[in-house]
């Protein structure tokens, strides 16, 4: 037996998933293409062939897509290629939009 406040409640629920956003790495003249394959390697956790062809688009298209992620994962990836670009003496650049 169901009564009008089961229906109320189901009706109440509504899941809102987070809104995703894409991690772009960005072309520079500088940055060598093994380092931007040991970030995409260390830092979003790809292949090296997935790193190899990320790397390819980013030096073809000036940007190229890392991960699709939650806005906090998504800006703790574009703080950590900063870091590890910093230390590594190099001008890569990352960004994130919204998906």
């Amino acid at each position: 037996m169901s009564t009008n406040t089961d229906l109320e409640t189901i009706n109440e629920i509504s899941l809102k998933y987070p809104k995703k956003y894409k991690v772009l790495i960005l072309n520079d003249d500088y940055t060598s293409m093994e380092f931007v394959i040991d970030v995409l390697m260390s830092i979003f956790h790809k292949s090296y062939e997935e790193a190899e062809a990320i790397m390819l688009e980013v030096h073809k298209k000036d940007r190229g897509i890392c991960g699709v992620y939650t806005h906090e994962i998504a800006e703790t990836k574009v703080m950590q290629v900063h870091k590890k670009a910093r230390d590594g003496g190099f001008p890569l650049r990352a960004e994130m939009e919204e998906e």
